[in-house]
């Protein structure tokens, strides 16, 4: 309970101020965020990836009271004057009543990846958390003795939902690993401590796809969430293991699950499942009209667990919101049995002579060719075009593929206008804290010939 009092002695504070969280995976964080709302204040979870000028703007734009971080975080804040006044600094390595908020107040302002600008303060409320863990809880068949791998960076909303919330209402239990290298090290984490449940991102379960699992392994149901399941993953995974992975969709915005491939299948590739329990999807229109099966546009979300707006942005939640949708950005459609598919992110659709170029389509022809472990597709200005394809790759390890004969097994399989122009071989692709590729930067980047 220190938490909670030593935020209440913030000079000022009263219910409903921002105070940030700038912890490391460390249990420490989960007192960290109970005590901030046990003393009603609105909870900041900070990636502790970022650099400090952009956690400047974090502090500045959500007007932080106060900031819990360790001891040698506020020393390199405070060398980098980095510290905002009237910031009060609450040191975790010096310390180890409860007015009930109500369920439309605000509880956490968790800020948006900004793959695609600066970031923004979703504002999610008690009730909005609430109603997803609920959610979640059905969908997962959740149980007292089920125990979460705690394994993304816990300052993500699929973390703060599914493995340190969800947890706590059904009297669960979290594991808590602190990295994700070397893989090997965290199944054997996993299987000394009998977890059962493993949420975690594409790039993790690529890695597992084909790794045998020991007799007896402990795990009952992996979720994959935060960027998309590559289409090989999925048929890797399932061919070599009897595990169930399935593959759900969310946004910080939604709090954030908003769909999952059901346990009991069936599990279809490419597919972010049916809507969890107590959330709508639609597929709407640049109008707003909705689509019928099949048709292509802008997935939509209404449900309790909708934020309540951006912090300090009306312009941009008026943006978002649509008689009472959320527009999540993202580009898909549904099918005649409930499921849902998304094709790409609005913002990363290419427009070539008019037509509409999904980078996701491309990419998963490219990575079906011998060689390529991942790619990336994105739009450059062409003055002919408007805009043209150029795809980024990544090999597999130890080989390095023929762009030759990849250009010609492309062609053979895409119309010509959604055919790259150019591939640049990467070593790695540029990526967020959790996994998902940050194409502003394969946009900005100049190529090698």
């Amino acid at each position: 309970m220190w938490v909670c009092e030593r935020v209440r002695r913030v000079p000022g504070f009263e219910p409903g101020c921002r105070v940030g969280i700038l912890l490391k995976n460390d249990p420490r964080f989960l007192a960290a965020l109970y005590g901030i709302l046990l003393a009603g204040g609105v909870v900041v979870p900070i990636n502790h990836f970022l650099r400090p000028e952009e956690v400047r703007h974090i502090v500045s734009d959500s007007g932080l009271m106060a900031l819990i971080a360790e001891g040698a975080t506020f020393e390199l804040i405070n060398s980098q004057q980095l510290a905002c006044p009237g910031v009060e600094q609450i040191n975790v390595d010096e310390v180890p009543a409860d007015p009930a908020a109500e369920q439309n107040h605000a509880a956490v302002l968790i800020y948006t990846s900004g793959t695609t600008g600066r970031p923004k303060g979703a504002m999610l409320s008690h009730g909005n958390l609430l109603s997803n863990v609920e959610s979640c809880r059905v969908m997962l068949l959740a149980v007292s003795h089920d125990r979460f791998v705690l394994l993304l960076p816990m300052f993500h909303s699929f973390m703060l939902t599914v493995c340190e919330l969800l947890p706590l209402l059904i009297g669960g239990s979290v594991v808590l690993i602190r990295s994700v290298h070397p893989p090997k090290a965290v199944m054997a984490e996993i299987f000394q401590r009998g977890a059962t449940i493993l949420p975690a991102i594409p790039p993790f379960f690529r890695t597992l796809a084909s790794a045998p699992l020991p007799p007896g392994f402990p795990l009952r149901l992996c979720v994959s969430g935060a960027a998309p399941l590559p289409v090989e993953v999925f048929h890797e995974w399932h061919a070599n293991h009897k595990l169930p992975l399935l593959e759900g969709y969310g946004l910080s915005e939604a709090s954030p699950v908003v769909s999952l491939n059901p346990i009991a299948g069936p599990h279809k590739p490419r597919c972010i499942g049916v809507p969890v329990s107590g959330v709508e999807v639609s597929v709407q229109s640049e109008e707003g009209s909705f689509l019928a099966v099949g048709e292509v546009g802008e997935i939509a979300v209404r449900g309790d667990n909708v934020m309540l707006g951006y912090w300090n942005n009306p312009d941009a939640t008026a943006a978002a919101m649509r008689d009472g949708w959320l527009l999540t950005g993202d580009i898909g459609y549904g099918d005649a049995d409930g499921y849902f598919f998304i094709t790409d992110r609005k913002k990363d659709m290419i427009l070539v002579n008019g037509s509409n170029v999904y980078p996701r389509e491309i990419e998963e022809v490219i990575c079906q060719f011998p060689g390529v472990r991942e790619a990336a597709v994105v739009g450059k200005p062409d003055e002919r075009r408007g805009e043209h394809p150029v795809a980024f790759i990544v090999a597999q390890e130890g080989q390095t593929p023929d762009l030759q004969a990849l250009n010609l097994f492309v062609r053979e399989r895409l119309a010509d206008y959604k055919k790259p122009r150019h591939y640049e071989i990467l070593e790695a692709l540029p990526r967020n804290a959790t996994g998902k590729v940050l194409k502003t930067a394969l946009r900005a980047m100049p190529l090698a010939s």
